[in-house]
């Protein structure tokens, strides 16, 4: 009997038509800010999130794609991604607030004026510095943990995932030193914008985002990120790196046995996967212009780890559709539903409220009809439905 055979893995070329499918959905994302605010009807808007929500969605999806390294590409779960959002949050705080004024002031770049006390780097460097730092703290947590497997490397995971919301919880006083300012969180944290000598120069773009009409920069920056973390993944997809991933991912004996060098290629996806995870936290922070270790449950390990699963394990626009779509039913839908629920049949229910009861029937549901998730690699549905394929072939001898 013939075994069906897995897909080759997906080419980095792609359909003109898939090119023209992309290519629009990226200009009405980048035009979207106008159409809102100028196009819409009230009834409209009422359903479509404004571009602050939009801003935070996006970030989310940022997240998400890059949980898509650990989870989807090397086939590690990791339920403890919000240590890598809580530590670019906070390296954020750190370097763009007055949190260490009792040091001076230290101003390269940023969107203070000189002499304010603390530390305000440019928020560009900022943003890089958290990835890099995260990328770092993923090597230190992985060396230890990717030795594990399956359900101890979850359990692992999500250990470091409580550890460090409760280390910044109790970094108030560390030796007498107050680090991060404990259940308190920081405040006043500068926000995203090019610096008033780049807005001299060129004055379209503006010295700080907090000082235009609306969101839209944050808007923007937020959906370049995710450019750069989808052309990210897709190159690093079809590179020997990847591939090496996938190898881990389907066998992992298999793959030693053919010479993938394990630690160090699993590493090289947690390290990955926590880069974007810090750009996101530090992204999210400026732009809300502060932090606090209450905003680093595992609720959101498992918000992010739901994106991957239900847009489709592996594939990279699954995951970007399924991190959109969850985020947006989170921050915006669930609350247009209520106030359209409640307008409708005259009702005072509070639909947000019982979110996570949503969620979970969701889940359920959707693993039942399509466990491969949105839009699933080919390997990813090959692999699920192998069963299923070997049940349906009829061997060759009973036919004539």
């Amino acid at each position: 009997m013939r075994r069906p055979r897995l897909p080759a893995l997906p080419a980095a070329t792609r359909t003109p038509l898939a090119r023209l499918l992309v290519a629009a959905c990226f200009c009405a994302l980048l035009i979207y800010p106008w159409i809102y605010s100028k196009y819409l009807t009230t009834t409209l808007t009422q359903w479509l999130p404004d571009t602050s929500t939009a801003f935070v969605i996006l970030a989310f999806t940022v997240m998400g794609l890059g949980l898509n390294f650990v989870v989807g590409y090397a086939g590690l779960l990791d339920l403890g991604y919000v240590a890598f959002f809580a530590a670019g949050a906070y390296i954020a705080g750190f370097l763009a607030s007055e949190q260490f004024a009792n040091a001076g002031s230290v101003v390269f770049g940023g969107t203070v004026l000189p002499g304010t006390p603390g530390i305000h780097l440019s928020p560009w460097l900022v943003i890089l510095i958290a990835a890099i730092f995260t990328a770092l703290l993923g090597i230190v947590i992985g060396i230890p943990t990717l030795r594990l497997r399956g359900d101890y490397l979850a359990i692992v995971t999500l250990g470091f995932g409580e550890i460090i919301p409760q280390f910044v919880r109790n970094g108030d006083n560390l030796g007498g030193f107050n680090l991060t300012n404990g259940s308190f969180g920081m405040n006043g944290i500068d926000g995203l914008g090019f610096g008033n000598r780049v807005h001299h120069a060129i004055h379209a773009l503006p010295a700080n985002f907090l000082n235009e009409l609306d969101s839209r920069w944050y808007y923007w920056t937020a959906l370049a990120l995710v450019v750069v973390t989808i052309v990210s993944s897709i190159l690093l997809r079809d590179s020997r790196l990847g591939r090496a991933w996938i190898a881990i991912r389907e066998d992992e004996d298999a793959a030693a046995a053919m010479g993938v060098p394990l630690m160090r290629t699993k590493t090289l996806s947690y390290a990955i996967g926590a880069f974007f995870g810090g750009a996101a936290g530090a992204l999210i922070t400026l732009q809300a212009g502060a932090t606090s270790p209450d905003a680093f449950s595992l609720q959101v390990s498992i918000f992010v780890l739901s994106m991957v699963i239900l847009g489709g394990i592996g594939n990279v626009w699954g995951v970007a559709l399924g991190g959109i779509l969850l985020a947006y039913v989170n921050y915006k839908g669930l609350f247009a539903a209520g106030n359209t629920f409640n307008s409708t049949f005259g009702t005072n229910v509070d639909i947000p409220e019982y979110s996570y009861l949503i969620y979970g029937v969701a889940i359920v549901l959707f693993m039942l009809v399509r466990p491969e998730g949105l839009i699933p690699s080919a390997r990813r549905r090959a692999e699920l439905h192998e069963e299923e394929e070997e049940e349906n072939l009829v061997p060759e001898s009973s036919t004539a």
